[in-house]
């Protein structure tokens, strides 16, 4: 396998699911490199040129204090951020974190409304930066002119997507020079505009006053909400941080600090300059007053000559504020397309998307369909927008929005219900991964359904209006956000399908109930990988075997999707056909063994080469175990790393039995070797896949806080039940990135009033006492209706070891919930069943004994062999 350089293509797939694991640059990114990309993605210049105007319009002099509060519903989006990066830092963000909360459906609606938003907003500031660019020039008629500015926006869109797709430290050094520009002339022109306000104002110009601050000032609640709304999404792009986190050094808590630095610093840049630009510009209708119809698109185009005049050093600051629009939109569209390409890129690894998109440049270290077909889906989106009219445009741009406020609020209820179970663990849990999480979805679902429902369906509201069916006249802003995120849902069906037959499948091949055993309790867990991908290959069973013995296996497939459940679902067949047979485990796992390779030879269609797929039954790890009520042992074998503990009844100590190493299935290496074990009446053994340990450091650590859980609680007064819950909540608090399987059994030894044996010698004589000491045996347990079948069972097989083998007989007879005959001797042949001719002398015992019982057959053993029968107990008295 070739990994870097050579004659390769030029991008591979990307390697695994979990951060760190896809094939991103690690390390690339520092804490300013975070902070400049979450400033920059939100656009501060644009943003408020944009905003600022419109908000006016809605709550006059109070727009301030308008702005400062929208600051609060992205604080608490933020939180939930910050606590699900922490859980698990994965560049797919509210895809990824929806789909580990809510299932793969909720997910892909989630990672829907991403990638709706980023790309209309993409187009938007691509038609920005192309008319800033042009007014930059001096080429204001061009800037006016649609076509012009489209090629413009296509241009721009090309230079951002090469920009990203070199990669992510590039992307990063471009930001930073273009957030000090921007950063340094916006604050130029705040204080450059209060120092007028206070010395040479303008008519317009008015001082500042604490009632600006006053939300109480606000003429209505409606008023305050609509200005809310719109401030809102002026903060909105902080969350990029979040995008290249398995980008960024310490991805699990430097994202979470660049965005609250980044945030912080957005609410401390927008509240002076939206005080200070009041302040020059005043309220008004007319002229330069930011109630000015004319301004509200982009307050700053009239305020640059204002400010600092139009002659000499003052036209030089009012074309660089013209630059610092520009610059703006051109470095928030770059980080537009970061987060774009990501999340993408992630749903393609989780397959919620073609797998193409998966693929990574191998010596950029950027996803590369994602960056380039995200890049080439604007331009498609930018030139469809703009064939239909600029009302189209418009009001696609106003709809982002909706798509916004639907996956924040999203991702404020993933944390919450993602972290569910361990809200009660302190006081900072509860606050900071549930209250404030859950708070800041709350406010962003009643923003997306007042802004939905109530300002955008104003058929007076945008650029243009529908008359829907059944609905009347509906503002085209609400249509068309409405409408992208139904195109989602029509597509989520066909997206998710995979998954959903996947794990049906997954289901339906394990056990649905874990049968009750007179050897054992047990209780069981599975959880299957969250992701579009993750349903896998675990799978663990609970075998009755002859003699009341119980076997118990745990197994795990390498790889994700139908492919691991199906091989899951032939080897658990295959363990269950040959568990049946009473083979010992190491012997068990030889023929499984057999049984991968050939297979895996057979899917290589006759090359003699053993070319498999990723997700096949090579390199399958399994744990088998047989337990004998009668004698308390336990034997078992282990293919691969599987490991079981074993907790000791009344003390609770924890220990991890030392196994004999087994290779992997398929793989091939040394014999597969037995153990035995002497469990004591009470103990609890637990047998588990390594995916219940994956949210621990390491290994090592895992299995201390499982040894944490399981201590003290061998004894009965726990049920296994409540102990496997506990066991799943503590260790897997959240969604997973791999199956994960746990199976918990507590051995009971067989009551002696339920059994009974008898040593005898190869003497013909024999057979007539143990007929007539199983009578009597049968007439004390109340069973005389099974006494003759009993009996001549016994009689057969006795008569047969003493003529074919000789040596010491054992009998032995198990009254379970069948009646269990058992003959032992020393011999090692298998008796065949057949059938007899008219003229033949013999061969009719086994013909009869299988007649005669539910079940019948033979296990070895390393003294030699016993034959075993089953008969079905007569119902109780008055049972019909």
């Amino acid at each position: 396998m070739r990994h870097f350089g050579g004659a390769g293509p030029a991008d591979r797939p990307a390697p695994g699911t979990g951060a760190g694991r896809k094939g991103l640059k690690n390390d690339a990114l520092g804490m300013f490199s975070s902070v400049a990309i979450g400033l920059a993605s939100t656009g501060p210049a644009y943003s408020l040129a944009a905003t600022l105007g419109i908000i006016v319009a809605g709550v006059g002099l109070q727009s301030p204090i308008v702005v400062m509060l929208a600051f609060i519903p992205m604080l608490l989006v933020a939180y939930a951020y910050r606590e699900l990066n922490a859980s698990n830092a994965d560049c797919g963000t509210t895809f990824t974190w929806a789909t580990r909360a809510f299932g793969p459906r909720t997910g892909w609606m989630g990672g829907w409304g991403l990638i709706v938003a980023n790309i209309i907003v993409m187009v938007n500031l691509a038609k920005i930066a192309g008319i800033y660019g042009f007014r930059l020039l001096g080429l204001d008629a061009l800037g006016e002119s649609g076509p012009w500015t489209t090629v413009a926006g296509i241009v721009w869109i090309v230079v951002i997507t090469a920009v990203c797709y070199v990669g992510i430290e590039v992307s990063a050094a471009v930001q930073r020079w273009l957030l000090c520009v921007e950063v340094v002339m916006l604050l130029v022109f705040a204080v450059a505009a209060l120092v007028r306000v206070y010395t040479d104002g303008p008519p317009t110009a008015i001082h500042v006053s604490a009632s600006w601050f006053n939300p109480f000032e606000v003429s209505s609640v409606k008023a305050l909400t609509s200005g809310v709304l719109a401030g809102v999404f002026i903060y909105w792009g902080w969350d990029t941080a979040f995008s290249v986190n398995e980008e960024t050094v310490d991805s699990g808590r430097v994202p979470g600090r660049a965005a609250f630095v980044s945030m912080a610093l957005l609410l401390g840049v927008y509240g002076l300059v939206s005080t200070s630009v009041q302040a020059f510009a005043g309220v008004g209708t007319a002229g330069i007053g930011l109630g000015n119809e004319n301004n509200s698109d982009d307050v700053f185009s009239g305020l640059g000559e204002a400010v600092f005049g139009n002659q000499g050093t003052g036209l030089l600051l009012s074309r660089l504020l013209i630059l610092m629009v520009l610059t703006s939109a051109v470095a928030s569209a770059q980080t537009t397309i970061l987060p774009l390409a990501r999340t993408v890129f992630s749903m393609a690894v989780h397959k919620a998307v073609p797998a193409r998109f998966a693929r990574v440049h191998r010596r950029f270290l950027t996803p590369t369909w994602g960056t380039l077909g995200m890049g080439a889906a604007s331009i498609a989106l930018l030139l469809l927008l703009t064939s239909f009219s600029r009302n189209v445009l418009a009001d696609s741009i106003d709809s982002v929005g909706l798509a916004i406020a639907f996956h924040y609020g999203l991702t404020g209820f993933a944390c919450l219900w993602y972290h569910r179970k361990v809200l009660h663990r302190s006081a900072r849990d509860l606050l900071f991964k549930g209250v404030l999480p859950g708070l800041g979805g709350l406010l962003m679902l009643l923003l997306f359904v007042y802004a939905a429902f109530v300002v955008y369906a104003d058929p007076h509201y945008g650029e243009s209006s529908v008359d829907l069916p059944l609905i009347g006249p509906t503002g085209g802003v609400t249509v068309v956000g409405l409408g992208a995120l139904l195109i989602g849902v029509l597509l989520m069906p066909v997206v998710t399908r995979g998954h959903a037959v996947a794990l049906k499948l997954q289901r339906s091949l394990l056990p649905g109930r874990l049968p009750p055993h007179t050897a054992l309790d047990s209780a069981s867990r599975y959880l299957p990988a969250d992701s579009g991908s993750g349903v896998g290959g675990d799978w663990y069973d609970v075998i009755p075997l002859s003699g009341t013995r119980v076997a118990l296996v745990v197994g795990d497939v390498l790889g994700h999707g139908l492919r691991a459940a199906a091989t899951m679902g032939r080897l658990r067949t295959g363990v269950r056909v040959l568990a049946r047979l009473d083979l010992t485990p190491d012997e068990l796992l030889s023929r499984l063994d057999d049984l991968v390779e050939q297979t895996a030879y057979e899917r290589g269609a006759g090359t003699g080469a053993r070319r498999t797929p990723p997700d096949e039954a090579l390199g399958v790890t399994c744990l088998y175990a047989v337990y004998d009520p009668v004698s308390g042992r336990c034997s078992l074998a282990r293919a691969g790393e599987q490991v079981m503990a074993v907790i000791e009844p009344g003390t609770g100590a924890v220990g991890y039995p030392e196994l004999p190493p087994g290779p992997p299935l398929g793989v091939g290496g040394l014999p597969y070797q037995s153990t035995e074990l002497t469990l004591a009446p009470g103990s609890v053994v637990a047998f588990f896949t390594w995916g219940l340990l994956q949210a621990a450091e390491g290994r090592d650590e895992g299995l201390a806080r499982l040894s944490e859980i399981l201590s003290g609680d061998g004894t009965p007064r726990t049920s296994l039940e409540e102990l496997s819950d506990r066991a799943v909540t503590d260790l897997l608090p959240g969604a997973v990135d791999e199956d994960a399987t746990l199976l918990l059994a507590r051995t009971r030894l067989l009551d002696h009033g339920r059994l009974t044996q008898w040593e005898l010698a190869p003497d013909p004589a024999a057979v007539a006492t143990i007929r007539t000491a199983v009578g009597k045996q049968l007439r004390d347990w109340e069973l005389d209706e099974l006494s003759f079948a009993t009996e001549l069972i016994v009689s057969e097989l006795v008569t047969n070891a003493i003529r074919y083998v000789g040596g010491p007989i054992q009998v032995r007879l198990i009254r379970d919930r069948t009646l269990i005959c058992e003959v032992s001797d020393t011999g090692h042949t298998t008796p065949n069943l057949r059938h007899a001719a008219n003229d033949d002398e013999g061969g009719r015992g086994l013909f009869i004994i299988a007649q005669m019982t539910h079940h019948w057959g033979t296990r070895y053993t390393s003294t030699g062999k016993t034959i075993w029968t089953e008969q079905d107990l007569p119902p109780p008295d008055g049972a019909p």
